[in-house]
């Protein structure tokens, strides 16, 4: 998919997409380091999916990001279509969405090393 294709993507299929690569990344991360059973993997999931974890994550990367990369960022963040949760804080919300763009750009831009080495950051700041 070439760069100009991607930009033509609206911010919520990026960050649909995202959040499938964001999730499997902490999936992956989450059965090399711990040795649970199911439950305890999920609980441990979500300490790294919910809207707040990964608004954190995203204000610790954001200021390594490419300027590019911080415009998928707010476009994701500034989508007119995303409708938190009832449970869930509306800007945290917004922040992890527009990190799921992020990873969604990202992926489809074929950026596979740039997607490990912002996750290390983002485990490297969660386990800190």
């Amino acid at each position: 998919m070439t760069l100009h294709e991607i930009k033509q993507k609206s911010p919520v299929e990026l960050a649909f997409v995202g959040d499938a690569v964001y999730e499997l990344m902490v999936r992956e991360h989450i059965s090399l380091v711990h040795d649970a059973p199911a439950g305890r993997l999920h609980a441990l999931c979500v300490e790294y999916v919910r809207a707040e974890a990964q608004s954190e994550a995203l204000d610790r990367i954001f200021s390594g990001l490419t300027e590019a990369e911080q415009d998928f960022v707010r476009r994701g963040r500034n989508a007119n279509k995303v409708m938190a949760p009832k449970n869930a804080d509306p800007g945290a919300y917004r922040a992890a969405t527009g990190l799921e763009a992020l990873f969604g750009y990202l992926y489809l831009a074929g950026e596979n090393e740039r997607i490990r080495s912002l996750f290390e950051q983002i485990v490297t700041a969660h386990e800190g």
